[in-house]
């Protein structure tokens, strides 16, 4: 697999950089119940970041047309940085609740940028494997990031410097290391209708995942904290969560390459239904089965944004892969603003339970959706995929950027 090698110093800073934003990402829930926040206010503190997230999907295909994708990376990973060290800075409720949307706005820019990148530079036979490896990377980083809570403290202003100082030193593998920038994005709006029409399933799945992954990341501390866990225990929940997705990651991208992906979404969220079940109903109080649930839960839905990224770009048109990598993250970030007060409300009306009810539900309906367009469009064999992209640069949709791109 030779696509991978180009872009191990953009893997090797989202890494660093999806460290610090997995160890915020517990902090603000951990953090802001020893403010005094009520879990429906973190739950808003969500739905903050994802709305700049969602803000920073209809504009970052501007940004990388004006300055490429390193200024891009750069400016946002810098400002992304400096708003981390608002939080301790002004520890009220306004004031986090404007920062996370920044927050939002930037890293929206910052995964747009960083998975257009490892799309453009890989074949849709390997697009499986790499983008599962672009995953294992974020879940080892997320994973390990979780621990520095425990080490250093929820309280004071060192954890907050810690997670600044990680976004800034993104910035090193891919000013000084990096030679694999693509080419700025034509000057095309981000057209949602025809990422749809690209792919419904993956659409879908986006929004599904957005609500789901969101819910598990901004209120399972809470939970974990309502089943009486102490920090360090709450951080390996959080981390049993992520580092699940590690066990099945690479083996479901590798299936995905060569069976059809749509299958493969069905038995992950099959899986993910399953898990999120037993969590509800089996495991209690008790640390060590809600340890195990968790690993098995992350280990089938940490890898369902991967696969769904992967089924759009199979049919994407060379050359548009930062308008379906923007289109994708609107779609889940439109999915994640939903997410965490909806999963908060929940759980005060029906207690902490009501969590992995809730986002078994919800993947529930992917599995139904996922039928639903096996029913609607056969899979396309390898062998036919030439021709079907051929199909594709004649739809209204792609046409103009298609011609642009031949005439490149």
């Amino acid at each position: 697999m030779q696509s991978i090698r180009p872009l191990v110093p953009l893997l090797t800073a989202a890494g660093i950089l999806l460290a610090g934003n997995g160890v915020q990402g517990t902090l603000i829930a951990i953090r802001g119940a020893e403010e005094g926040f009520s879990p429906g206010l973190i739950g808003l503190m969500g739905t903050a970041y994802f709305g700049g997230f969602l803000l920073g999907c209809l504009y970052i295909v501007r940004v990388l047309r004006l300055v490429g994708h390193i200024r891009t990376f750069s400016a946002l990973a810098a400002t992304a940085s400096a708003a981390s060290l608002m939080l301790v800075l002004m520890p009220d409720a306004v004031t986090w609740l404007a920062v996370r949307f920044i927050t939002g706005f930037c890293f929206a820019g910052l995964f747009t940028t960083i998975e257009s990148w490892i799309n453009s530079g890989v074949t849709n036979e390997d697009r499986g494997r790499v983008l599962s490896l672009y995953r294992i990377v974020d879940i080892g980083a997320v994973t390990g990031s979780q621990y520095l809570i425990p080490v250093i403290g929820s309280g004071g202003f060192a954890i907050f410097a810690v997670v600044a100082m990680m976004i800034s030193l993104s910035l090193v593998p891919v000013s000084l290391g990096d030679r694999s920038n693509p080419k700025a994005p034509e000057d095309i709006k981000l057209d949602i209708l025809g990422v749809w029409r690209l792919s419904p399933i993956a659409s879908i799945g986006c929004v599904a995942i957005g609500v789901t992954n969101s819910a598990f990341r901004m209120i399972s501390p809470i939970y974990a904290q309502s089943a009486g866990f102490s920090i360090a225990e709450v951080a390996s929940f959080i981390s049993a969560g992520v580092i699940g997705g590690i066990i099945l990651q690479y083996p479901l991208g590798w299936l995905s390459d060569r069976w059809d992906r749509r299958h493969v979404l069905l038995l992950a969220t099959s899986g993910a239904v399953i898990a999120g079940l037993a969590i509800t109903f089996l495991a209690g109080n008790s640390v060590t089965l809600n340890l195990v649930g968790v690993l098995a839960f992350g280990a089938f839905a940490m890898p369902l944004y991967s696969l769904s990224a992967a089924h759009a770009n199979d049919h994407a048109v060379k050359g548009n892969y930062v308008q379906v990598a923007a289109g994708l993250m609107l779609f889940y970030s439109a999915g994640a603003m939903a997410g965490p007060p909806a999963a908060a409300a929940l759980m005060e009306l029906a207690g902490p339970r009501a969590l992995f009810a809730f986002i078994s539900a919800i993947h529930a309906t992917l599995f139904v959706a996922t039928l639903w367009r096996l029913r609607a469009r056969r899979a396309v064999p390898p062998g036919e995929r030439k021709r079907f992209t051929a199909l594709l640069r004649t739809s209204p949709v792609f046409a103009r950027l298609a011609r642009r791109t031949e005439r490149h």
